[in-house]
């Protein structure tokens, strides 16, 4: 483990050769009171369910990569390089990046499930769904808070307006209450400690700024969608558990959706006021294009706690 500071910014990398790199301990210098307070106790990423779409094919209907737990992406990890990566005066750190492999492809001579991206070469269609398990801590324990931010209401209150916008906040108080599926509602994702105020009153938290929205076209039912049924929401929340590291599970290699975090959260836990982690899925749907040949250059996503 390695122990880092940016700007003001504490804490340690790690690595995993099934996660990759591993940030933990992650403080933030406050000036006001002189001393660093803790935002992430945690966070690595989980699983990476990458499905290819060929229905024709005999070669093709089983790769649906768990690329984590059937691979490990701390084995396909590459050190960052100056001027490729990043720009040459970026500050360097001892750690690890994870880097995808280069783009499969397939070579077909009937119907195409993709892009001709070079000759004689297509480029499959595919998801790619990321994965990342975030144990949360600022100044303690947290809860978490669905705000609603656009509940219309008439109240014009004598004047001109027909309509307004009205915030309506709820408190998820078991693991069901907190499954989120992001895009059906306008709706803000926050996490709170109840136990901490600023200095006017307001709840010390963070808000999750989702990034590329999509869910799973694969039916529920269908075999590769069992094993990765935790992409079935954007957002979950379950009770800390020391155990519950890999969303899909600990042996994923040979999972039949057996041990997976839709499995674990059937059971509806308490979440309310208890030390929680949230299991959020960047996803997006990559039909290639040729730009993507050999690698993968033009679609990138994440996300942001602020």
């Amino acid at each position: 483990m390695v122990v880092n500071g940016w700007a003001n910014w504490g804490f340690h990398m790690s690595f995993d050769v099934r996660a990759g790199l591993v940030i933990s301990l992650a403080s933030i210098f406050d000036m006001d009171v002189n001393k660093y307070r803790q935002v992430l106790y945690k966070g690595r990423l989980s699983e990476m369910f990458v499905p290819y779409m060929v229905p024709v094919s005999d070669d093709w209907y089983s790769i649906t990569y768990l690329d984590c737990g059937d691979f490990g992406c701390g084995q396909s990890t590459v050190s960052l390089e100056p001027y490729n990566d990043c720009p040459a005066n970026d500050a360097f750190m001892d750690g690890i990046t994870e880097a995808r492999p280069d783009v499969s492809l397939v070579v077909r001579m009937d119907d195409i499930y993709g892009t001709i991206v070079a000759d004689n070469t297509v480029a499959v269609n595919h998801n790619h769904f990321v994965t990342f398990s975030l144990d949360l801590g600022v100044d303690g324990k947290f809860i978490f808070r669905t705000k609603i931010v656009t509940k219309r209401t008439s109240k014009s209150f004598g004047t001109p307006r027909k309509s307004y916008w009205t915030t309506n906040r709820k408190i998820a108080k078991t693991e069901a209450e907190a499954r989120v599926k992001l895009g059906l509602r306008a709706e803000e994702l926050m996490v709170v400690n109840p136990n901490q105020k600023t200095k006017h009153v307001n709840e010390v938290g963070y808000c999750l700024l989702p990034g590329s929205v999509s869910g799973p076209l694969l039916t529920h039912d269908d075999c590769p969608q069992i094993r990765a049924a935790f992409t079935n929401y954007n957002v979950w929340i379950t009770p800390y558990n020391k155990s519950e590291i890999w969303a899909s599970g600990l042996y994923a290699d040979r999972s039949q959706g057996d041990d997976t975090l839709a499995v674990w959260s059937q059971r509806n836990r308490k979440i309310e006021n208890k030390d929680i982690a949230m299991w959020y899925t960047v996803g997006f749907h990559h039909v290639p294009c040729q730009e993507d040949f050999p690698t993968m250059p033009t679609l990138s996503s994440g996300f942001e706690l602020r």
